[in-house]
Protein backbone atom coordinates (compact mmCIF):
# COMPACT_ATOMS: atom_id res chain seq x y z
CA UNK A 1 0.00 0.00 0.00
CA UNK A 2 2.69 2.56 1.37
CA UNK A 3 4.45 2.22 -2.55
CA UNK A 4 1.32 2.57 -4.36
CA UNK A 5 0.36 5.56 -2.50
CA UNK A 6 3.58 7.28 -3.46
CA UNK A 7 3.68 6.01 -7.02
CA UNK A 8 -0.36 7.32 -6.89
CA UNK A 9 1.07 11.02 -5.25
CA UNK A 10 4.24 10.60 -8.20
CA UNK A 11 1.56 10.37 -11.06
CA UNK A 12 -1.18 12.92 -10.34
CA UNK A 13 1.46 15.58 -9.27
CA UNK A 14 3.12 14.91 -12.87
CA UNK A 15 -0.58 14.81 -14.66
CA UNK A 16 -0.70 18.14 -12.89
CA UNK A 17 2.48 19.84 -13.56
CA UNK A 18 2.65 18.99 -16.99
CA UNK A 19 -1.06 20.55 -17.30
CA UNK A 20 0.25 23.71 -15.85
CA UNK A 21 3.45 23.65 -17.54
CA UNK A 22 2.05 22.94 -21.13
CA UNK A 23 -0.51 26.31 -20.20
CA UNK A 24 2.36 28.07 -19.19
CA UNK A 25 4.50 26.84 -22.03
CA UNK A 26 2.05 26.66 -24.88
CA UNK A 27 -1.53 28.11 -24.07
CA UNK A 28 -1.14 31.37 -22.66
CA UNK A 29 1.50 32.69 -24.94
CA UNK A 30 -0.80 31.34 -28.08
CA UNK A 31 -3.80 33.14 -26.76
CA UNK A 32 -1.40 36.03 -25.54
CA UNK A 33 -0.95 36.29 -29.67
CA UNK A 34 -4.43 36.90 -29.72
CA UNK A 35 -6.11 40.65 -30.06
CA UNK A 36 -8.25 41.91 -26.94
CA UNK A 37 -11.68 40.89 -28.80
CA UNK A 38 -10.23 37.40 -29.10
CA UNK A 39 -8.59 36.81 -25.75
CA UNK A 40 -11.08 37.81 -23.37
CA UNK A 41 -13.53 35.39 -24.47
CA UNK A 42 -11.19 32.55 -24.95
CA UNK A 43 -10.25 32.63 -21.99
CA UNK A 44 -13.55 32.88 -20.57
CA UNK A 45 -14.12 29.74 -22.30
CA UNK A 46 -11.18 28.05 -20.69
CA UNK A 47 -12.18 28.86 -17.32
CA UNK A 48 -15.56 27.46 -18.32
CA UNK A 49 -13.98 24.31 -19.21
CA UNK A 50 -10.81 23.67 -17.07
CA UNK A 51 -12.48 23.24 -13.24
CA UNK A 52 -14.30 20.38 -13.85
CA UNK A 53 -14.22 16.19 -14.02
CA UNK A 54 -10.82 14.94 -14.37
CA UNK A 55 -9.28 18.53 -13.55
CA UNK A 56 -10.53 18.52 -9.99
CA UNK A 57 -10.23 15.22 -9.47
CA UNK A 58 -5.90 15.57 -10.27
CA UNK A 59 -6.48 18.67 -8.34
CA UNK A 60 -7.64 17.10 -5.08
CA UNK A 61 -5.37 14.36 -5.73
CA UNK A 62 -1.86 15.58 -5.73
CA UNK A 63 -2.79 16.65 -2.01
CA UNK A 64 -5.03 13.87 -1.30
CA UNK A 65 -2.41 10.92 -2.56
CA UNK A 66 1.29 12.86 -0.36
CA UNK A 67 -1.26 12.47 2.65
CA UNK A 68 -2.11 9.07 2.39
CA UNK A 69 1.00 8.12 1.89
CA UNK A 70 2.43 9.90 5.20
CA UNK A 71 -0.46 8.36 7.30
CA UNK A 72 0.34 5.07 6.40
CA UNK A 73 3.01 3.20 8.26
CA UNK A 74 5.94 1.65 6.46
CA UNK A 75 8.89 0.48 7.83
CA UNK A 76 11.25 1.10 4.74
CA UNK A 77 10.79 4.56 4.58
CA UNK A 78 13.69 7.09 5.51
CA UNK A 79 13.25 10.18 7.46
CA UNK A 80 14.60 11.44 4.61
CA UNK A 81 11.48 10.40 2.52
CA UNK A 82 8.84 11.63 4.93
CA UNK A 83 10.56 14.94 4.49
CA UNK A 84 10.62 14.62 1.24
CA UNK A 85 7.22 13.59 0.71
CA UNK A 86 6.41 16.75 3.48
CA UNK A 87 7.87 19.46 1.46
CA UNK A 88 6.55 17.89 -1.40
CA UNK A 89 2.57 18.28 0.02
CA UNK A 90 3.53 21.84 1.45
CA UNK A 91 4.42 22.92 -2.38
CA UNK A 92 0.91 21.40 -3.59
CA UNK A 93 -0.67 23.30 -0.67
CA UNK A 94 0.63 26.54 -1.67
CA UNK A 95 0.06 25.74 -4.99
CA UNK A 96 -3.84 25.31 -4.01
CA UNK A 97 -3.14 28.66 -2.23
CA UNK A 98 -2.17 30.62 -5.16
CA UNK A 99 -4.52 29.22 -6.91
CA UNK A 100 -7.57 29.90 -4.93
CA UNK A 101 -6.72 33.60 -3.55
CA UNK A 102 -4.86 34.74 -6.79
CA UNK A 103 -6.08 33.19 -9.96
CA UNK A 104 -9.78 32.22 -9.26
CA UNK A 105 -10.76 35.59 -7.76
CA UNK A 106 -9.12 36.82 -11.14
CA UNK A 107 -11.31 33.92 -13.40
CA UNK A 108 -14.10 35.39 -11.60
CA UNK A 109 -13.54 39.32 -12.11
CA UNK A 110 -13.18 37.82 -15.78
CA UNK A 111 -16.05 36.12 -16.49
CA UNK A 112 -18.28 38.99 -14.38
CA UNK A 113 -16.80 41.43 -16.87
CA UNK A 114 -18.82 39.60 -19.46
CA UNK A 115 -22.55 41.18 -18.45
CA UNK A 116 -21.20 44.09 -16.64
CA UNK A 117 -23.07 47.38 -16.91
CA UNK A 118 -22.01 49.57 -18.86
CA UNK A 119 -20.07 46.71 -20.25
CA UNK A 120 -15.79 47.32 -20.02
CA UNK A 121 -13.84 47.81 -22.87
CA UNK A 122 -12.14 44.26 -23.52
CA UNK A 123 -8.71 46.01 -23.70
CA UNK A 124 -9.47 47.07 -19.51
CA UNK A 125 -10.51 43.61 -18.81
CA UNK A 126 -7.82 42.10 -20.34
CA UNK A 127 -4.93 44.28 -18.82
CA UNK A 128 -6.88 43.73 -15.32
CA UNK A 129 -6.09 40.25 -16.05
CA UNK A 130 -3.32 38.77 -18.01
CA UNK A 131 -0.24 39.88 -16.70
CA UNK A 132 -1.13 39.11 -12.96
CA UNK A 133 -3.14 35.80 -13.56
CA UNK A 134 0.20 34.45 -15.76
CA UNK A 135 2.65 36.00 -12.83
CA UNK A 136 0.92 33.72 -10.47
CA UNK A 137 -0.17 30.88 -12.75
CA UNK A 138 4.01 30.77 -12.73
CA UNK A 139 4.01 30.61 -9.07
CA UNK A 140 1.99 27.22 -9.30
CA UNK A 141 3.52 26.11 -12.04
CA UNK A 142 6.78 26.44 -10.04
CA UNK A 143 5.70 24.93 -6.89
CA UNK A 144 3.98 21.57 -8.74
CA UNK A 145 7.03 20.85 -10.47
CA UNK A 146 9.26 21.40 -7.66
CA UNK A 147 6.48 19.46 -5.45
CA UNK A 148 6.73 16.68 -8.53
CA UNK A 149 10.77 16.14 -8.26
CA UNK A 150 10.31 15.40 -4.20
CA UNK A 151 7.93 13.19 -5.07
CA UNK A 152 10.26 11.65 -7.24
CA UNK A 153 13.53 11.83 -5.31
CA UNK A 154 10.94 10.24 -2.18
CA UNK A 155 10.19 7.40 -4.54
CA UNK A 156 13.42 6.74 -5.54
CA UNK A 157 15.15 6.64 -2.43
Amino acid sequence: MPTLLIALAVVSTGLYAGFMLIFLTGVMPGLGRLPDDGFVPAMRRVNETVPRGVFLLVFAAIVAFPVAALLVPTEGRTTTDRWLIVAALVCSVLNHLVTVAGNIPLNNALAASESATPPVPEGEVRAAFEARWNRLHLVRTLLVTAAFALLVAAAVD
